[in-house]
């Protein structure tokens, strides 16, 4: 008789064509952040056609399917919003064709990150298949809102829902690694506050844009003397913007505000990063502020949370990172590389606010989330698949 392992790992390969397919037709469907309902309804449909033994969407919009009803609470994660498709000239195929070609599925989405959820739905058709009845009960999240605020969709679930898991999977792209943490990052205001003058007299009034400008330079100096994590790198910060205004053209300008993006390391927070920032502007008429997200979902529900996503990260010994390794081994021979993301996740609400264990493993290249000729390869969609199921079965 094969071991569950085995079993699970030809059950995948079986339904190679099953999950590409499901993935192309999430692709074609354009699913912007606030705009996800035709997906999630399709995402619905795949999962109860998949004979899931409960599949519903909560009041935010997100997807949850059930397998199981144990005491134990192991969920999985997958965002199924996107960014935009940004000029199409970039691109050597259609951003929303979902074609599947030479051992890819093309497309918006296809890393970052639907390929992870419709890897899911083929595990939870293999765990079904298995009359799966162990003392768990596994949720599949497909969530909304990540592109434009990463997590609110768990402090959702978390908070209005009541969904604690034990652990939580996150599927974002992960090149087939097992990820146990990234930077935070937060979002931060500076408004400068000048008087005007006549341009011919500018020595008469307090140019604003001179206080933001010299400022912005401050923060490139600060940028070079944040504090590194021997596992996670070196905190980062970076002016995004500057918008000015001015009684005219002909005036000195009396109001200038920048937007600073921080990634934050191992052992820095909110309040140290506000700050860095406030001892910059110290000396000048300023206002420094962390900012906040509220916006309707496409179910009309408004929500939202401070921009501020804390760091992360589980120990190498973690017992659920010795878990995923060993799910790995056993699956398919060999040792996964276990690393970090360089971007943000849903984790950081997860882990970062409420201290619920998380680690990533998901298919595709982070490299391609955001960009041009997105494409996942099918190869990635199966091995997710059957790491996702073995580790239901398991855990």
């Amino acid at each position: 008789m094969s071991s569950p392992y085995s079993h699970i790992r030809n059950a995948a390969e079986k339904y190679r064509d099953y999950t590409a397919k499901n993935l192309s037709e999430l692709i074609k469907i354009k699913s912007l952040s606030c705009q996800e309902k035709q997906v999630q309804l399709v995402l619905k449909k795949q999962m109860q056609d998949a004979g899931f033994d409960e599949v519903r969407i909560d009041g935010l919009g997100n997807v949850l399917g059930r397998i199981g009803e144990g005491s134990r609470v192991l969920a999985f994660d997958g965002h199924m919003d996107t960014v935009d498709i940004g000029n199409t000239d970039n691109w050597e195929f259609d951003p929303l064709g979902g074609e599947i070609k030479n051992g890819f599925v093309q497309g918006r989405g296809s890393v970052d990150q639907k390929g992870g959820p419709a890897s899911f739905v083929t595990a939870g058709r293999i765990l079904k298949e298995m009359d799966f009845d162990k003392d768990l009960t596994i949720y599949f999240v497909g969530s909304v809102m990540e592109e434009d605020c990463d997590g609110l969709c768990w402090k959702y679930l978390i908070e209005e829902e009541g969904l604690t898991p034990d652990l939580v999977i996150s599927t974002e792209p992960t090149n087939l690694g097992l990820y146990r943490g990234h930077r935070g990052r937060m979002e931060i205001q500076v408004s400068f506050y000048g008087i005007s003058s006549h341009g011919s007299a500018p020595e008469r009034g307090k140019n604003a844009i001179y206080m933001a400008s010299q400022t912005a330079l401050e923060v490139e100096k600060l940028n070079e003397r944040l504090k590194s994590d021997d596992f996670l790198g070196k905190g980062s910060i970076t002016v995004t913007q500057m918008v000015t205004d001015s009684p005219s053209l002909c005036a000195v300008s009396d109001f200038a505000r920048i937007h600073l993006d921080r990634r934050l390391t191992w052992g820095e927070t909110k309040e140290s990063a506000v700050a860095e920032i406030k001892e910059l502007v110290r000396d000048l008429e300023a206002k420094v502020e962390v900012l906040n997200y509220k916006e309707s979902a496409y179910t009309g529900v408004e929500y939202g949370m401070e921009k501020y996503y804390p760091t992360w990260k589980l120990d190498e010994d973690n017992e659920f990172v010795l878990k995923g390794i060993d799910t790995f081994e056993n699956l398919f021979g060999l040792k996964p590389e276990v690393g970090k993301w360089s971007f943000s996740t849903n984790c950081v609400t997860i882990n970062g606010i409420y201290g619920i264990p998380t680690f990533g493993f998901g298919p595709g290249n982070e490299v391609l989330a955001h960009a041009p000729n997105e494409k996942v390869p099918v190869d990635d969609l199966v091995a997710a698949s059957a790491f996702y199921a073995a580790f239901g079965w398991g855990f």
